[in-house]
């Protein structure tokens, strides 16, 4: 069965990345005359500085009251200790359960991050795909081999074959519409229609975390239709934003919607191209995080969340 369920994921991911990448290979073009940098080395290559939080991350003793989110892949470095690799995941450890939103583009990169990181992939309870990209699905499989036994949350959109090859092996719910995954930790929904896409919407004691896989639809439309399905306020915006190769004016355009959308924070990675970075960078200043593989934040957990 696990050899049918990789077969049938691998089909998938070779009929897509062509769709996917392309695009997106922006992000590792450089962008001044210095030598150019490896796949896993794009021209940004922040520096590992401490974890940003805004209240400190539970011991294993103390009783969790705290939303952590950290990137465990990403194509973008940050913890010299982890393996980068074309695509995007992010571990939500809350009180509520274990979130991984998205599953990189292999299983060996996934195991090989969370292993480093001390992650249990096994505590999994909840995996949502964002889009059936290969980058963000292509993990999956292997998280399966390692004893996960997730309940998998995919837009309706997703080929038969897939959502099929998924079932064989553990729950799956495909979403039409914003709903609440675990209490506080909401999707948008279906998003888009050439790409449709969902994002991650986690309820903390600042505001909204939208996590966003790619950003195909447009990353302010994803916070738009985070904001409506919460009547939250945005603290944190992260993840892919898909600007790989958008112009400066491109970007200043969608700089002011999340401006406009009331976004306090944001940690740009994967697809939104260091070009974008350095824009993002520039105009939120300190609230401006270089996420990249290995980054982390813990956010105080929202007050009503049971």
């Amino acid at each position: 069965m696990g050899r049918v369920f990789v077969m049938l994921i691998g089909l998938v991911w070779l009929g897509l990345l062509a769709a996917c990448r392309p695009e997106e290979e922006a992000d590792f073009l450089p962008t001044s005359p210095s030598p150019p940098a490896s796949p896993s080395t794009p021209s940004i290559v922040p520096t590992p500085r401490p974890t940003a939080t805004s209240t400190p991350a539970p011991t294993p003793t103390e009783e969790a009251s705290t939303v952590t989110l950290t990137v465990v892949y990403d194509n973008n470095p940050y913890d010299p200790a982890l393996q980068t690799g074309w695509g995007f995941a992010c571990w939500v450890e809350a009180p509520q359960g274990v979130v991984l939103f998205d599953t990189g583009g292999d299983g060996p990169t996934l195991l090989g991050n969370l292993a480093r990181l001390g992650l249990d992939p096994a505590s999994v309870d909840v995996v949502v795909l964002s889009h059936i990209h290969g980058d963000h699905t292509g993990g999956l499989g292997g998280l399966l081999d390692a004893g996960a036994r997730p309940t998998v949350y995919v837009p309706s959109a997703f080929p038969g074959a897939f959502k099929e090859a998924v079932r064989a092996r553990t729950a799956l719910v495909e979403v039409t519409g914003p709903m609440e995954i675990l209490p506080g930790i909401y999707t948008t929904g279906p998003v888009g229609s050439s790409i449709v896409e969902q994002a991650l919407a986690v309820e903390t004691g600042e505001g909204l975390v939208v996590v966003t896989g790619c950003a195909h639809p447009g990353v302010a439309e994803m916070v738009r239709r985070a904001k409506e399905a919460t009547g939250e306020g945005v603290a944190l915006v992260m993840g892919g934003f898909h600007l790989g190769g958008a112009s400066r004016s491109q970007v200043g355009a969608v700089i002011d919607d999340l401006r406009s959308l009331g976004v306090r924070r944001v940690a740009p990675c994967h697809c939104t191209g260091d070009l974008a970075r350095r824009m993002f960078a520039e105009t939120f200043g300190a609230d401006f995080f270089p996420a990249g593989v290995g980054w982390t934040i813990a956010l105080e957990e929202a007050d009503d969340v049971d």
